[in-house]
């Protein structure tokens, strides 16, 4: 067979990981040919590409980002973007097209599978908020880094006895936020899911000063909201998928803060140093079965679909179930955690 691949939406940590365990098996075991396309379905719709090679794919296992590129292209916003895609296949002889994305990189793929276009999907997400799957490879590596950030801010908020406040990746979903906030100690945590009241968060603040502990840690989600009329906030520019460009939340936090409670406070907006770097050993192992598993899709043909992490095995279940919802932290999880705060 000749199968094409390709890695759209944000860099994740273990892509490389993926694409070379689909190199791999594909040329070693099945005799298969590997066409990846560049920077997502941009690449599939300018015809950019490159043959992928047990060579060309050699040492990339550890390396973050992804060999292919990447971008946030919507072949739904482009002028014929599916028929596009459809002579891109034809163009190259291929059987199928493996898609390596988050909600949106598989949300197009959903809708091209629907109109008659093989393709299967591999879930990746720094955000944890995808459907259909236990756990996506990268959130490991990026709670790791924002874990290792907010520990090492502790020593210098105790030493100028600040407030500082951790501003995460999460947009619509407060995992990162949550788990590194619990894993680093945090004293507030604030995530999409829940509309914060920033008096409540203050009068936590408070109380811990009142207790002798003269400096906290904040960790906010970039998609957190206050309540209606409690706090104004910004958001950005639309990208291909509706999604506002987000960020600003830490610093709005840190001028809020210090204005209601009068302790010194600063913003930490971690970004895409979340994405960077190597990937964790879970993450690779992870990405590397996904990339295998997905392997058998393709020669099974079942188009439409996407592997997945279904308990401590690797699974097939519809793109369609995968994107239907966003993976939420439920209100219950959250509020297990909040004897912690202050």
């Amino acid at each position: 067979m000749r199968i094409g691949v390709l890695t759209g939406g944000g860099d994740c940590p273990g892509l490389n990981a993926v694409i070379r365990a689909v190199v791999r098996k594909a040329i070693d075991v099945q005799g298969d040919e590997v066409v990846g396309f560049r920077d997502g379905w941009r690449g599939v719709l300018e015809d950019f590409w490159e043959e992928l090679t047990i060579e060309s794919t050699r040492g990339i296992l550890p390396r973050g980002g992804t060999i292919l590129g990447s971008s946030r292209t919507n072949p739904y916003r482009r002028k014929d973007g599916p028929q596009t895609v459809r002579e891109t296949l034809a163009r190259h002889r291929l059987d199928g097209l493996i898609a390596i994305g988050g909600e949106d990189t598989l949300g197009a793929a959903t809708r091209l599978h629907r109109d008659g276009i093989p393709v299967v999907g591999v879930p990746k997400t720094i955000d944890n908020d995808l459907g259909g799957t236990e756990v996506t490879f990268g959130f490991d590596t990026a709670l790791q880094v924002a874990t290792d950030a907010i520990d090492r801010l502790h020593t210098t908020a105790e030493s100028h006895h600040r407030v500082l406040v951790v501003e995460v990746m999460g947009r619509t979903a407060g995992w990162i936020a949550l788990h590194a906030g619990i894993a680093g100690g945090a004293d507030v945590i604030l995530i999409p899911e829940l509309p914060f009241d920033i008096e409540e968060a203050c009068q936590l603040l408070r109380r811990r000063h009142a207790r002798g502990r003269y400096f906290s840690i904040v960790v906010a989600a970039e998609g957190a909201v206050p309540k209606e009329g409690t706090m104004t906030i910004q958001t950005g520019q639309l990208d291909e998928f509706g999604h506002p460009r987000l960020g600003g939340i830490g610093h709005s936090l840190e001028r809020e803060i210090e204005r209601r409670t009068g302790y010194e406070t600063r913003a930490t907006v971690l970004g895409h140093v979340q994405r960077g770097g190597a990937p964790t050993a879970f993450d690779r192992v992870l990405a590397t079965r996904l990339g295998l598993a997905v392997i058998d899709s393709v020669h099974e043909r079942r188009w439409g679909t996407m592997v997945a992490l279904r308990g401590t095995e690797i699974a097939s279940v519809a793109l369609v179930d995968a994107v239907a919802d966003v993976r939420r932290v439920p209100v219950e999880e959250y509020e297990r955690f909040g004897v912690l705060f202050g």
